[in-house]
């Protein structure tokens, strides 16, 4: 386990963001992205809540997604700061692939 002050993490968080192909990235609409320390009361590393765009059809004026990355978890599976770094990047795009409609299953297959 290795502790990282928030201001880091939110870096890595934010550096994560910033490695996605830009195509992708611009097709990220409407979506807030948060860190919090963990989830209450569930074991996750990263949580993606929202309509994803494949199923977004007709939601004018919807909320924003979100999509939060648990940073207590993540420190706790990681012994170095660069374990941190690579775990964020894995999450984002995760929660990221969330978004794009892509579940579970297929995201596990592709890697993520």
């Amino acid at each position: 386990m290795i502790e990282v002050d928030r201001a880091q993490f939110e870096q890595y968080v934010a550096d994560a963001l910033d490695s996605l192909p830009p195509e992708l990235a611009a097709k990220m609409d409407n979506v807030a992205v948060r860190v919090e320390d963990h989830a209450e009361g569930r074991s996750l590393l990263g949580l993606y809540e929202g309509i994803p765009l494949t199923r977004r059809w007709g939601y004018a004026g919807a909320l924003p997604d979100r999509i939060t990355i648990y940073q207590a978890p993540i420190c706790a599976m990681s012994d170095t700061e660069e374990e941190v770094a690579e775990q964020v990047r894995r999450t984002v795009v995760h929660e990221v692939g969330h978004h794009f409609g892509i579940d579970d299953r297929r995201l596990r297959e592709l890697g993520w």
